[in-house]
């Protein structure tokens, strides 16, 4: 008789085994699908808030100054512009399945705390989508100030949804608006939960980061064209202008960072602590550069004393919690949080010094630097917007694991139990690196395209010359 107990004993450990390892695959299968699909969609996101606002600038400044570059450059950023709208459709339609096919544990639970927000995107994404249909068709059947008032809808929608979207976010990282009572959730206060501590830092340092991407990604698309000998006003106009427009931004973003980091001072300390790779707490605790988190430590890093405490407290003595102070299974993963982080505050810095070139060349000479340093900067500025985006995004997400629901609910919990969510995340794939394909060739043949004249073409008499 003890032989059969142990045998029925060991094919249940066994079967246990192979289920919690089968979970663990689709656990890590639905979080790479979500990482994707957010990382896609986000970049799209981004243009979708800035790319309106630019638009409108060039058109404005068209018609207020008489000068055809920026009126073509106008048309042709507005074809691409409805270009990406419709692509962020669908990737934004892929995203509204995921969150209750992936995350049932968390939807089936908390939908009606944190639906109001989605509910109110979806009103803003219609007004972007009926002006944005308006804007396009009715160039030349509108008087100019129609036209352009006809945009400013865009503008505002796209900044909403973006506000709106985050809440959520914000939400998950601060809970509140709701009591749970014998594992029921109660007294729920929508607007409570919408307006939630973080929804002030993440919101505003959102919508900044996106104005940065679409400025500096649109901008680089004609260095790389002045890199390659088109010296004309129009690329040089197609330059400057979002790239100031991205320059202004940036110290500001910068400062908001600095909020947002406090933020996570003050009511996520673990996930600063996995940020800045501080294991043990203690005072006076350095601001680490570079390192990697090894058996508890982090090591070879480039440390300032009491850089820190300083900036998370404003007191070079002030306290820093550590990650020892959790559980393992509690703390996230450090060496991602923490190199995205690097990667996100570098690259911040770096857009923030191209920032300061143009303003100070701008200043003596009422002219954009001439060297060809200048033109590859504006070219990389880019990338760098997008990789301090993704880097941001991994930063906000992964620090909170392994919480979907800070404090709340674990990811583990949230996920769907049915098995095969790997095949999901394959074909999600598939679709993704398709609609990418797609979406650069359509953008490529719009590069290539004549611009639409509007007016006779005026001679360039500006002498700009990349050396």
């Amino acid at each position: 008789m003890v032989a059969p107990l142990l045998t029925t004993v060991s094919d249940a450990a066994g079967t246990a085994l192979k289920e919690a390892a089968a979970s663990s695959a689709d656990l890590g299968a639905a979080r790479m699908q979500m990482a994707l699909s957010l990382g896609w969609h986000i970049i799209l996101a981004c243009f979708g808030v800035g790319m309106p606002a630019i638009t409108l600038l060039a058109e404005w400044r068209g018609h207020r100054t008489g000068d055809v570059h920026y009126r073509l450059l106008a048309r042709r950023w507005a074809r691409a512009m409805g270009v990406l709208f419709a692509v962020g459709a669908v990737s934004g339609t892929i995203l509204s399945f995921e969150m209750g096919l992936l995350w049932p544990g968390m939807m089936g639970t908390y939908g009606e705390v944190i639906g109001l927000p989605f509910s109110l995107e979806g009103i803003a994404f219609f007004i972007e989508a009926i002006f944005l249909g308006i804007y396009l068709y009715a160039w030349d059947r509108m008087p100019p100030v129609a036209h352009m008032l006809s945009g400013v809808p865009i503008v505002i929608a796209g900044v909403a949804s973006a506000f709106f979207v985050v809440t959520a976010n914000a939400w998950m990282q601060q809970p509140t608006g709701f009591l749970l009572r014998d594992g029921r959730v109660v007294a729920v206060n929508p607007w409570a939960a919408m307006f939630n501590p973080a929804t002030p830092p993440q919101t505003v340092h959102m919508i900044l980061a996106a104005f940065m991407v679409a400025g500096y990604g649109m901008a680089s698309v004609y260095a790389v064209a002045m890199l390659r000998g088109r010296h004309d006003r129009y690329h040089r106009v197609g330059l400057l202008l979002p790239l100031t427009v991205a320059g202004i931004v940036t110290p500001f973003q910068i400062g908001v960072g600095d909020w947002a980091a406090h933020f996570v001072a003050d009511n996520q300390p673990v996930k600063l602590a996995a940020m800045e790779g501080v294991f043990a707490s203690g005072r006076g605790v350095p601001l680490h550069l570079g390192g990697i988190a090894v058996d508890g430590e982090l090591r070879y890093a480039l440390e300032i004393p009491y850089g820190l405490s300083l900036l998370a407290h404003w007191d070079p003595g002030a306290a820093i919690q550590g990650l020892n102070v959790v559980p393992p299974g509690d703390r996230p993963p450090v060496n991602i949080v923490h190199w995205a982080f690097q990667i996100m505050v570098g690259m911040g810095m770096a857009l923030l010094l191209l920032a300061a070139w143009l303003a100070v060349s701008w200043w003596r000479r009422r002219e954009p630097p001439r060297t060809v340093w200048f033109a590859r900067a504006a070219a990389l500025s880019g990338v760098a917007a997008v990789l301090a985006l993704e880097a941001g995004w991994v930063v906000t997400e992964v620090g909170r694991q392994p919480w979907i629901v800070f404090r709340v609910l674990r990811t583990a919990a949230a996920v769907n139990p049915a098995p095969g969510l790997v095949y999901g995340f394959v074909l999600v794939t598939v679709v993704y690196v398709a609609l990418t394909v797609a979406t650069v060739y359509v953008l490529r043949r719009l590069a290539r395209d004549v611009p639409v004249p509007v007016a006779p073409q005026e001679p360039d008499v500006s002498g700009y010359k990349v050396v």
